[in-house]
C-alpha cells in the first residue's frame, strides 16, 4: 500500500472538517480509536497493512500446539494472494476459486474437501474458508485460509481456527491504529516543523526588513542560513557592481561555461540543482538559488551541501529565505542610490561654488584636481587641456610631480584615447589590458582608471583622468559622476575663457590688439613698485594724415596694423606694447635702460621703413625710471617721453630722441 494513498483513505469515512475533541483518560481515547475504521474505499490500499499483520500475527500463534498441524493463508477481498504457504496459494489460482466466490457471495465460512497435497502427509484434510469483516460497516475486506486434518476438525479445530481468525482481526487494527497514530504523530511533528518555520522565517524577516545597509542585508542572509545548515557551504555571486566586505559575497563571472550552476539559475531565474563528486569521492549537491527582486536577478546563492545531508535540506525555506533577502536588497539598494543621489548633488553644488570663486584657468584646474581627489577617493588625478599651438594635450594640473607641465600626443595613451572618440572610459586592471601604454598610469603603480572628456559647446578640449593603485577600485557609479562633474568643469573653463577674451578684449585694441592706454598705465604702475627700473618708448608715425588723405583710411588702417605687428615681433614676451592714442604707439620695456631701449627702439624704426607699404617712417621718444630716484611716477615718465618724441619731430623726423631731465 503506498502511503499517500493510505494517508488519505483511511480518514474518508470522517465528515469533512470534522476534528475529534478528546476527553481527559484513556477511556476516551480508547472510545475514539475504536470508532476509527476502514471503508471499502481503503481495500484497493490495505494490501501490505494486512501483509504486515498477517505477519505479526503468525509470529504470535507460532507457539500454540495446534498451529503445527494448521496450514494458513490469506487473500484479499479481491482474490489477491498476500501471505501463506505455497500450497494454498497454488490450490487458490485453481480449484480454490469456486470456493473463494461462494464465501465472497455467502459472507460466512465456507468448508470443503481437500484434494491437495501437503507434502508427506497423505491423511485426510479440510479447507475452511473465513471471510473476515470491518469493525464498524461489516465489510468482506479479507479471507483467511486454513487447512485443517479431518481427525484435529472432529475434535473442534475449526472453532480454535475461527478463534485464531479473530485474533488476526486484532494483530490487524493494532496495525491499523498504529500506522493512523504514527501519522498522526507525523502530521504533529510536521506542523511543529512549519511552525518553528514560521517562527524563524517571520524573525529572519523581520531582520532583514529592518536593514537599510546592503551589505548587512547580505550577511544578515548569509549568516541565517549558515545557523539553520551549519554543514553546508554558502556564497552569494553578484552580477551588479557591488563592492562587498563579505569574503563570501564574490563576482559572478559570466564567461563561465553554461553548465555552471551559477550561470544556469542566473541565464534562466530559477532554481537549479546538481551533483557533483569530489577528489575524495564523496557527494556533493550543489544548488543555485536566483537572488533577484522586482527589478530582475542581482545574482545567485550557491549553496553545497553532502548528499547524506541533503534531505535534510528545507529548500522552500531557504528559496522563501532568498527571496525575502531579494526584496530586502532592492529596498536596501534603493535607498543606497537615493543617497548616492544626494551625495552626487552635494558634490556637484561643492565644487560648482569652488570652480565659481575663481575666473582664472590655473585656480579652476588646481581647484578641480584637489575636488576630484576628495569626492572619488583617487590616489592620482591629471587634468589635460589641448593646446591648438603644440598640437597637442598640455597638462594642467595633476598631483604626480613627474607630469607636471608635460605635454602628450593628441592620439598618445588613454587621454588621447578619450579626446580622440570624445567618448568616457573606465578600465578596471591596466596590468590585465596593456594595449595601451600609459605614462600616467606606469608612473604611478596604478591599476584602475576612469576617465571623462572636457568639453566646451560640443568640442572636445581637454581630458580628466582620475587612477587608483588598487584593481576594480572605480564603480559604474564613480563613472557616472565623472562624467556629470567634467560637464561642470568645462563650464567653468568655458566661462574662465570667456571671461579672459572679454578682459583681454577690454584691455586690448580692437584694430592693433595692442595694449590699450589704461592697461599700459596700470603695468608701469605696478612694475614700478616691484622692479628696479624701467624704459618707455613712444612711437609717432610720421606724416601719417597724408598717408590716410592719399590713400584712404582702409590703407591708413593697414598701416598702423603693420606698425603695431612690427613692435610686437621685435621685443621681448615681458615687454608691453599699447596704442597710445590715435597714431601714436608706447612699448614698456621692463628692467632696461635708455641705452638698451635705443637698441630695441633702432630696430623697430628701421624694420617700419624697410617693411612698409607705402613706406612710412616712425619718430621715436624714449624715457626711464630707477629705483635710485626719490620720487617716479607714469605721468612723469610719460611725460619726458613725450617731450623727446616732441623734438624727434621738430627735428626732421625718422629718428630717436632720448629724454631731457632740464625739460
Amino acid at each position: 500500500m503506498l502511503e499517500h494513498q493510505l494517508k488519505v483513505s483511511k480518514h474518508e469515512s470522517m465528515p469533512a472538517g470534522y476534528v475529534p475533541i478528546l476527553r481527559s483518560g484513556s477511556e476516551s481515547f480508547n472510545l475514539w480509536m475504536h470508532q476509527m475504521d476502514i471503508t471499502s474505499y481503503d481495500f484497493p490500499y490495505i494490501k501490505s497493512l494486512l501483509q504486515e499483520s498477517y505477519l505479526d500475527w503468525q509470529e504470535q500463534v507460532s507457539s500454540l500446539p495446534i498451529m503445527e498441524k494448521l496450514v494458513w493463508g490469506l487473500l484479499h477481498c479481491d482474490g489477491s494472494w498476500i501471505e501463506g504457504d505455497a500450497s494454498i496459494q497454488s490450490y487458490m489460482s485453481q480449484e480454490g476459486q469456486s470456493i473463494f466466490a461462494r464465501c465472497l457471495t455467502d459472507k460466512t465460512e465456507i468448508r470443503a474437501h481437500w484434494q491437495g497435497n501437503l507434502g508427506d502427509d497423505h491423511s485426510e484434510h479440510m479447507i475452511s474458508m473465513i471471510p473476515l469483516f470491518t469493525k464498524s460497516q461489516q465489510e468482506l475486506y479479507a479471507v483467511m485460509v486454513v487447512i485443517i486434518p479431518e481427525q484435529v476438525a472432529e475434535l473442534g479445530g475449526v472453532s480454535v481456527a475461527i478463534a485464531t481468525s479473530l485474533h488476526f482481526q486484532a494483530c490487524f487494527y493494532k496495525r491499523f491504529e498504529y500506522i493512523f497514530v504514527s501519522d498522526v504523530m507525523n502530521a504533529q511533528i510536521k506542523e511543529g516543523r512549519e511552525a518553528s518555520r514560521r517562527s524563524i522565517l517571520f524573525q529572519i524577516v523581520q531582520r532583514l526588513h529592518d536593514q537599510i545597509d546592503v551589505d548587512t542585508v547580505l550577511t544578515e542572509v548569509l549568516d541565517s542560513i549558515e545557523i539553520l545548515y551549519p554543514t553546508a557551504t554558502l556564497q552569494l555571486f553578484m552580477s551588479q557592481d557591488h563592492q562587498s566586505s563579505n569574503p563570501r559575497v564574490k563576482p559572478l563571472i559570466l564567461s563561465s561555461g553554461l553548465d555552471d550552476v551559477r550561470i544556469q539559475t542566473f541565464m534562466e531565474g530559477c532554481l537549479t540543482r546538481q551533483e557533483s563528486t569530489l577528489s575524495n569521492g564523496a557527494k556533493m549537491m550543489e544548488i543555485g538559488i536566483p537572488f533577484g527582486g522586482k527589478q530582475g536577478v542581482y545574482g545567485v546563492f550557491l549553496l553545497q551541501i553532502s548528499k547524506e545531508f541533503f534531505a535534510e535540506l528545507d529548500l522552500q525555506l531557504v528559496t522563501t529565505l532568498v527571496d525575502t533577502a531579494g526584496s530586502a536588497f532592492e529596498n536596501a539598494k534603493l535607498y543606497e542610490q537615493s543617497n548616492l543621489l544626494i551625495q552626487e548633488l552635494k558634490h556637484i553644488n561643492q565644487l560648482t561654488k569652488l570652480l565659481n570663486q575663481s575666473l582664472q584657468l590655473n585656480d579652476i584646474y588646481q581647484s578641480a584636481n584637489e575636488e576630484m581627489l576628495n569626492i572619488f577617493k583617487a590616489d592620482y588625478c591629471c587634468i589635460l587641456q589641448f593646446n591648438e599651438t603644440i598640437d597637442g594635450l598640455e597638462v594642467q594640473s595633476c598631483n604626480v610631480p613627474s607630469l607636471e607641465k608635460d605635454i602628450f600626443a593628441k592620439d598618445y595613451g588613454f587621454s588621447g584615447l578619450v579626446y580622440t572618440n570624445g567618448e568616457p572610459l573606465i578600465l578596471s586592471d591596466y596590468l590585465v589590458n596593456l594595449n595601451v601604454s600609459s605614462k600616467f598610469m606606469e608612473d604611478t603603480g596604478s591599476s584602475s582608471l576612469i576617465a571623462s572628456p572636457l568639453t566646451i559647446k560640443g568640442e572636445v578640449t581637454g581630458v580628466i583622468l582620475l587612477s587608483h593603485e588598487k584593481s576594480h577600485y572605480f564603480s559604474y557609479d564613480n563613472y557616472r559622476l565623472l562624467q556629470t562633474l567634467a560637464n561642470h568643469i568645462g563650464l567653468a573653463v568655458s566661462n574662465a575663457l570667456l571671461h579672459a577674451e572679454v578682459r583681454r578684449m577690454a584691455c586690448r585694441d580692437v584694430l592693433t590688439d595692442l595694449y590699450a592706454r589704461h592697461y599700459l598705465d596700470e603695468v608701469i604702475r605696478e612694475k614700478m613698485i616691484n622692479d628696479y627700473c624701467g624704459c618707455l618708448v613712444v612711437v609717432d608715425i610720421d606724416e601719417f594724415k597724408q598717408v590716410n588723405d592719399k590713400y584712404g583710411h582702409q590703407k591708413g588702417d593697414k598701416i598702423l596694423k603693420k606698425v603695431s605687428e612690427i613692435i610686437k615681433t621685435s621685443i621681448r614676451k615681458s615687454d608691453t606694447p599699447a596704442r597710445w592714442g590715435g597714431e601714436e604707439l608706447a612699448i614698456y620695456l621692463p628692467q632696461m635702460s635708455i641705452k638698451q631701449g635705443l637698441i630695441v627702439s633702432e630696430r623697430i624704426r628701421r624694420r617700419v621703413e624697410e617693411e612698409t607699404n607705402p613706406s612710412v617712417t616712425i619718430s621715436i621718444g624714449i624715457s626711464e625710471w630707477n629705483w635710485l630716484e626719490e620720487t617716479v611716477s607714469v605721468d612723469s615718465l610719460f611725460y619726458r617721453a613725450d617731450m623727446a618724441l616732441y623734438r624727434a619731430k621738430n627735428n626732421g623726423r625718422n629718428q630717436i630722441q632720448v629724454e631731457d631731465r632740464r625739460e
